[in-house]
C-alpha cells in the first residue's frame, strides 16, 4: 500500500494543503480560507484546514484519514501553547497518527520549500512577515513575526496601515499629496475621509481588509506615486534588518548566504523585489536572493516526509520536479 504524506501551509489569508506519494509525486492540492487560529480562533481553523485537506484528498483519490505523516506550518506559531493549539487541530481532524503530526511556525516550510532543504534563511512577507534561518548544524533563530499591532513591518497588513496614514495626513496637509487618499477612499466604500474613524473603529475594520488596502500601496507606486514608493522602501529595509538579525545570529558566512522570500507581496515583482534586494544587499552585500524552488506547502510535504522516512533523498526532490 502506498504511503501518502501531509503538508500544509497556512497564513492570514489562505490555507494551502498538498499531498505527496512515498516517492515524492505531488499527487493532490487544496486551498481554502485563513488557518491563522489568533486571528480566526481554533474552530474556524479546524473548519478551513479539514476543507483545504479535503480538496487536496479528493484532487489526489485518496482518504482524507489517510495519511502516513503530516506537517503542518501555521501563521502564529511561537510559543509551545501555540503548537499544542495546532497539534490539537491536528488530531481532531485525524490527519495522521501521533507520533508523525509535526508543527512548527509557516517559516520553517517555507524555508523548506524555498531552498529545498537546503540550510539558509526565509523571508515571508504576506499579510504579515516574519524570518527564519536554520544553518548546517541544524541551529534555528527567527527575527519578527510578532503580530500586527507590534511587528509585521513590510507585510500587507502593516502596509495597510500606513496607506491610510498616508490619506489622512494628505487631507490634513501634514504629508504630501498622494493617489493613496482617493484610493482608501473607495477601497474602504466611504465617500470622504471624515467616515474614515468610524469606518475603522465602530465598524472595527477587519485584517483582510487592512492587507487588502497594502495592495493599493503597490499598486499606487506602480503609478510612480512616491508616498507609495516610500512606504514600500520603509517597509523593505525594516525586513532586511530582520535578515541580518538571523543572518548574524547563526552565523552564516556573509559571502555563501543563501535567502529566499515568499509571500503574498513578493508576487508584486520588481516594484517590491528590487526595493528588497537594494536593503537586503546594503547590510549584507554578498547575500544570495533565490526565488523559492518550492511552495511553502510542498515544503511542508518535505518535511512530513522527512520526519516518517527519516531522511529526504535526492531521488524524492527528483521526482517532485518532475511531478511539478
Amino acid at each position: 500500500m502506498t504511503d501518502y504524506y501531509l503538508g500544509i501551509d497556512g497564513g492570514g489569508t489562505k490555507t494551502q494543503a498538498v499531498i505527496l506519494d512515498a516517492s515524492g509525486r505531488l499527487v493532490g492540492t487544496g486551498v481554502s480560507g485563513s488557518s491563522n487560529f489568533g486571528y480566526i480562533g481554533v474552530e474556524q481553523t479546524i473548519q478551513n484546514i479539514g476543507e483545504a485537506v479535503t480538496i487536496a484528498a479528493n484532487d489526489a483519490g485518496v482518504s482524507s484519514e489517510s495519511f502516513a505523516s503530516a506537517f503542518l506550518g501555521l501563521a502564529g506559531v511561537v510559543s509551545r501553547a501555540d503548537r499544542d493549539i495546532v497539534t490539537g487541530i491536528g488530531k481532531t481532524l485525524k490527519l495522521a497518527p501521533d507520533a508523525f503530526l509535526g508543527v512548527d511556525h509557516d517559516c520553517r516550510v517555507a524555508l523548506a520549500g524555498g531552498l529545498g532543504g537546503a540550510p539558509g534563511i526565509v523571508q515571508i512577507i504576506g499579510t504579515g512577515t516574519s524570518c527564519f534561518g536554520m544553518n548546517a548544524n541544524g541551529e534555528r533563530w527567527m527575527a519578527g513575526g510578532w503580530g500586527s499591532l507590534i511587528a509585521d513591518e513590510g507585510g500587507g497588513y502593516w502596509m495597510g496601515v500606513q496607506a491610510m496614514k498616508a490619506a489622512t495626513e494628505a487631507y490634513d496637509t501634514r504629508g504630501k499629496p498622494t493617489l493613496l487618499k482617493q484610493a482608501v477612499l473607495d477601497s474602504l466604500g466611504i465617500s470622504e475621509i471624515g467616515q474614515i474613524m468610524h469606518r475603522v473603529y465602530t465598524q472595527q475594520i477587519s485584517v483582510a481588509e487592512t492587507a487588502a488596502l497594502g495592495r493599493l500601496v503597490i499598486e499606487t507606486a506602480r503609478e510612480g506615486d512616491q508616498v507609495a514608493l516610500a512606504i514600500i522602501n520603509a517597509g523593505m529595509k525594516e525586513v532586511a534588518r530582520c535578515v541580518e538579525a538571523v543572518a548574524n545570529y547563526l552565523a552564516f558566512p556573509q559571502d555563501s548566504l543563501r535567502l529566499t522570500c515568499v509571500g503574498g507581496i513578493t508576487q508584486a515583482g520588481d516594484i517590491v523585489m528590487q526595493s528588497l534586494t537594494a536593503a537586503v544587499h546594503q547590510r549584507i552585500p554578498d547575500c544570495q536572493i533565490e526565488t523559492p524552488r518550492f511552495t511553502p506547502a510542498i515544503g511542508a510535504g518535505l518535511l512530513a516526509i522527512q520526519q516518517h522516512q527519516g531522511k529526504l533523498s535526492s531521488t524524492v526532490i527528483k521526482h517532485l520536479n518532475a511531478s511539478l
